[in-house]
């Protein structure tokens, strides 16, 4: 699989159009994560696939209360032991105008976070034939309807700097970020979108690089990832991604195992501590959504 290759909305068209419009309507987001658009570029037929298959997952009251809970694990437990800065406009030098890019784009990685990680957890365990749901009769919540108020119009499409092109004044800062989160080779996209505003993109490791690398921030994860856990635990419908699933579907083993590979990593990189920090980042311009249930 050719993760270089991308399958952009602009170029997308057909059924693939329709796959990308309905993510975005499910994911409440006003873009088609990385994710989607490689496995798209890559195997048309098997993004469609994927997506059927995981979407149920999406629509539930019951995975609206976990996106509340999830946001809310994170913040709380890093609020309790150090606080979180908000930033005003004028300490970071941008316009009106800016600023509300800023904090509607943040919005956004607010809004998509819980959503990728039970995406990479539940794809990664069935893919690996391991357990997803549970055999005991669901709660009410985990069949009714997503609520329609949740989330809604929040967000705009982020921009980005282009891979490997960080001005000079934050290329210091950017290898930061990397080392820390064990990357060899570029950064996650949120970081990318935070560095268009350099101001916050040097206060945000000055201020926050202690905390990253703090047992609070481990802690904060590692309560988020037990939570995503337990979501996945507790699902009623189990997606059919295990390999003889995938086989009866005519995908061949060298597909299946590219994605095993690929919802591997992800799980394991970015739930690890790229995810939960999506939450933190918009938190320091007030750009989080809803943290009650």
């Amino acid at each position: 699989m050719d993760r270089s290759d991308q399958r952009y909305e602009m170029d997308a068209s057909g059924w693939q159009r329709g796959v990308y419009d309905d993510i975005q309507r499910t994911f409440r987001a006003p873009f088609v994560n990385w994710i989607w658009r490689t496995t798209m570029a890559n195997d048309p037929e098997f993004c469609r696939y994927l997506w059927s298959q995981v979407k149920p997952l999406f629509e539930t009251k019951a995975f609206a209360r976990y996106t509340v809970r999830y946001r809310e694990t994170v913040l709380s437990t890093i609020e309790r032991d150090v606080g979180i800065p908000t930033y005003r406009r004028s300490e970071l030098g941008v316009t009106p105008a800016e600023y509300t890019e800023l904090r509607e784009q943040l919005a956004t990685f607010d809004v998509v976070a819980p959503r990728l990680a039970v995406l990479f957890r539940v794809t990664k365990r069935a893919l690996h034939d391991d357990p997803v749901g549970s055999d005991l009769q669901p709660e009410r919540a985990a069949t009714a309807p997503f609520p329609d108020w949740l989330d809604a119009d929040r967000g705009r499409q982020p921009s980005m700097v282009p891979v490997d092109e960080f001005d000079e004044d934050i290329a210091e800062t950017a290898e930061r970020f990397q080392q820390f989160h064990g990357f060899d080779d570029g950064l996650p996209s949120i970081y990318r979108c935070l560095a268009q505003w350099p101001a916050l993109f040097e206060t945000l490791w000055a201020d926050l690089g202690p905390v990253l690398q703090s047992e609070t921030y481990e802690s904060a994860c590692a309560r988020a990832d037990d939570l995503t856990d337990a979501f996945v635990d507790s699902v009623p419908y189990a997606p059919r991604l295990a390999p003889d699933a995938l086989a009866s579907q005519g995908f061949d083993e060298e597909l299946v195992g590219d994605v095993q590979e690929l919802f591997r990593e992800f799980d394991e990189e970015m739930l690890d501590d790229v995810i939960p920090g999506l939450h933190l980042w918009a938190a320091t311009v007030d750009a989080v959504g809803e943290r009650e249930w």
